[in-house]
């Protein structure tokens, strides 16, 4: 079996693009408000983006779980909380503080990324 961030990584770019078909084709036909499907693409471009981050991460640094859960938690509460507002405001309202706390999170899994263990560069020789 993969490791799990490796498999979190893969689920979750999938599913970005996905989101992003979504967003592009689906969601125009239920919400005509242009920033609501821009936040929505804002999103989805986001969680892929990092889902490929998790899986450079997972090889180049398979040992700082740090930063595989600081961007698994980023990328759950950042882009998670901007699919479920743009899709409700008004009954997901609640989740708007979790957007920022997600990008936090987003910005710890890169220094977290930056100063903890990795594989020794001559490694990649």
């Amino acid at each position: 079996m993969p490791p799990l961030f490796w498999t979190i990584g893969c689920l979750y770019g999938a599913t970005s693009v996905a989101f992003g078909a979504f967003g592009a084709h689906g969601l125009k036909k239920r919400i005509a408000d242009p920033g609501r499907i821009t936040n929505w693409s804002t999103a989805a471009h986001y969680q892929l983006l990092h889902s490929g981050v998790l899986l450079l991460a997972n090889i180049a640094a398979p040992q700082n779980k740090l930063a595989a859960t600081l961007f698994t938690a980023g990328m759950t509460m950042f882009s998670g909380s901007i699919y479920l507002l743009v899709l409700d405001p008004q009954r997901f309202k609640f989740m708007g503080p979790v957007t920022p706390l997600g990008g936090l999170c987003l910005i710890g899994g890169w220094v977290a990324l930056a100063f903890g263990k990795r594989i020794p560069v001559s490694r990649w020789s």
